[in-house]
């Protein structure tokens, strides 16, 4: 079987779009799954539906990378998107044209070709996912350095470049997973223009010509089909091998913090593309916390006591999912600064991505430091509640006692891996958390509900505050902990229904 290919796709008979040349409007700093089901896939669908006419060059951020495979591809890859959307089941396949080529910079070849890109006329954009770790400033670049070891050292040479050669500032739309991403990386830039004694035109040209946008992103991207069987079953029916084959959630949303006019700039509003420009995006990602991850932890320790080992199966099972969407509607999303409708659309797609039938999301991976999570992600939606309403929220004050319980029942031991403890049905789990934590449960492991309520609740280190101040919290806690272990969690989920 032939490699995918500009040809190989028209031998296959492939109907879809597919743009073979454009201009090369995008330096993508990532060659990833993540980018590639993301970012590529949102200017492949504007080529289509807005007539953008634009190309994405990609470049390896580290040594190690796909540009071999990338270019021998010719840039193209299927995408899966798969799941539900509007409860409905989506298996939509797409090859992606929106990729011109690969760079490596760590070979000559590429470092030259990334600063030619650098230069031209076409390019209106920097796209960056270098992970958590990318956007940082490491002193020991230089800006002879070819490439700099840093992505914004590498930035900034590409940026310098441009200045010099008189052309215009770009977009720099950044993706990582930190708070205020544009700014951060931002602030390496000018790290550099310091640290390198760059002129003081360039620093303007930065920091007024350019825009650096700090974005959200929110697409669940599993990658590579781990089957064997079910790849060569996609290659079989494709006509064409494919190593590049890609999967992601159908649900997609991209946040841009940016000026009013990036919104028309950008070809995603044209496209009809789920792609918001706001002046600022804090709103959205406390959206995607409060909801989308709160709702994990809201009811995933229950859950797992009660007997389901992954997400998919919860949705199944009436008093599960109707804990989560009463928690998420009637306690949630009242405390939420967004309009009304768009918190309970983005909640109702919440329900959807849950109930992906293609994705296996087992409850104990999502338990992993519970207690921050619990922290970060339900409590400032409980306190808020209580302050809006007077009344303690049933089902996040359930999910709290469901937390207690997940780190207490049958605590067995605590060795190096964590504290194990067994759940009803029989089989000993792992509770992984701050070593801190996981000793706290194993000292109070001989306390009555009473005791261990009131040691949780007055352990600051844990909230930050002392919860046993919270008027009526402490005993609600402790009944519903006592239902927990003499019903089990699910009848302490339908309590609250």
């Amino acid at each position: 079987m032939k490699q995918l290919s500009y040809q190989t796709l028209k031998e296959s008979g492939y109907q879809g779009y597919v743009l073979e040349s454009a201009p090369e409007k995008v330096l993508q700093f990532g060659e990833g799954n993540f980018l590639r089901a993301f970012v590529n896939y949102w200017f492949d669908v504007s080529n289509e539906r807005a007539g953008w006419n634009g190309k994405c060059v990609l470049v390896q951020p580290i040594a190690p990378g796909l540009a071999q495979l990338i270019n021998q591809q010719e840039g193209l890859y299927t995408l899966y998107l798969r799941g539900r959307e509007n409860g409905e089941k989506v298996d939509a396949k797409r090859v992606i044209s929106s990729v011109s080529r690969c760079l490596n910079p760590y070979e000559k070849e590429g470092f030259e070709a990334m600063m030619a890109v650098a230069v031209s006329d076409d390019l209106e954009y920097v796209v960056s996912n270098t992970t958590e770790a990318g956007i940082v400033y490491d002193p020991v670049c230089n800006l002879d350095d070819a490439p700099a070891a840093s992505f914004p050292g590498k930035l900034t040479q590409v940026l310098y470049r441009r200045w010099q050669a008189g052309r215009g500032g770009l977009v720099i739309l950044s993706c990582e997973l930190i708070d205020n991403n544009g700014k951060e990386l931002l602030k390496c830039v000018n790290q550099y223009v310091d640290q390198w004694g760059l002129e003081d035109g360039f620093r303007k040209y930065v920091n007024e010509d350019c825009t650096f946008c700090s974005t959200l992103v929110d697409r669940i991207v599993p990658g590579r089909v781990k089957d064997p069987e079910e790849a060569a079953r996609m290659e079989e029916a494709n006509g064409y091998r494919d190593e590049l084959i890609d999967v992601g959630e159908v649900f997609g949303v991209w946040n841009i913090e940016g000026p009013a006019w990036l919104e028309e700039k950008l070809p995603f509003k044209k496209a009809g593309l789920n792609c918001p420009v706001a002046p600022d995006v804090t709103p959205y990602k406390k959206r995607k916390v409060r909801i989308l991850n709160g709702a994990h932890t809201g009811f995933v320790l229950g859950a797992y006591l009660a007997g389901f080992d992954i997400v998919r199966d919860c949705m199944q099972d009436d008093a599960v999912r109707g804990f989560m969407n009463k928690m998420l509607y009637e306690e949630v999303i009242p405390t939420l600064p967004l309009d009304k409708k768009d918190l309970e659309g983005f909640a109702s797609a919440v329900q959807d991505r849950f109930n992906n039938p293609f994705v296996d999301h087992e409850l104990m991976s999502i338990s992993l430091n519970s207690t921050s999570k619990w922290r970060a992600r339900n409590m400032p939606s409980f306190l808020e509640y209580i302050e809006k309403t007077g009344r303690l929220p049933a089902c996040l004050t359930t999910s709290f006692a469901a937390y207690i319980a997940f780190f207490s029942n049958e605590i067995q031991e605590l060795n190096d891996k964590g504290l194990v403890c067994r759940r009803p049905k029989g089989n000993e789990y792992l509770c992984s958390d701050d070593r801190w934590v996981l000793e706290f449960y194993w000292e109070h492991r001989e306390d009555s509900a009473e005791e261990l309520v009131h040691a949780v609740m007055a352990n600051q280190r844990m909230w930050g505050q002392d919860l046993t101040q919270v008027v009526g919290f402490e005993p609600a806690v402790i009944s519903a902990l006592k239902l927990i272990r003499e019903q089990g969690a699910k009848a302490a989920f339908a309590a609250c229904l």
